[in-house]
């Protein structure tokens, strides 16, 4: 664990970093991970992080994918699973299907295949316009 001014622990609201691929390295099989994770290289197989999953400009994941919150900056060919969010930011490609109950896309993000939204995600209601009014079928007026 690094230093933070002086302290060992990191500054509150911080996520716990526990690493990072960087560009030019590949791995392939499974990837577990338990805290918030950054991939700029190559992972082809399995990935399962329990906090934060980034994928930079330069990542490339193919596979199963999954996560709390997945930020995607670089691509991903496969199936993702976030059980909070997932981001595709403006550089970021995500060609599969998509599994969460959230799903932010930035002026630029590509996702090029099938998004499911939980059951248990219902929307909000409408609103209803002003001036209308809605009556109940069966009554006249």
């Amino acid at each position: 664990m690094g230093k933070w001014l002086g302290s060992n622990k990191p500054p509150a609201g911080a996520d716990e970093w526990i690493g990072f691929l960087d560009r030019g390295v590949k791995l392939e099989g499974t990837l577990e991970l338990a805290g918030t994770f950054r991939i700029d290289g190559e992972v082809k197989g399995t990935v399962r992080c329990k906090e934060r999953l980034i994928v930079g400009e330069n990542g490339l994941l193919e596979g199963e994918i999954e996560g709390s919150l997945i930020s995607v900056s670089g691509k991903i060919k496969g199936t993702v699973r976030a059980t909070n969010r997932i981001e595709i930011l403006p550089s970021g490609v995500v060609e599969g299907e998509v599994h969460t109950p959230c799903l932010v896309m930035e002026a630029g993000g590509v996702l090029e295949g099938r998004c499911h939204m939980k059951a248990d995600a219902k929307p909000a209601a409408a609103p209803q316009p002003l001036g209308l009014r809605v009556q109940p079928t069966g009554t006249s007026s």
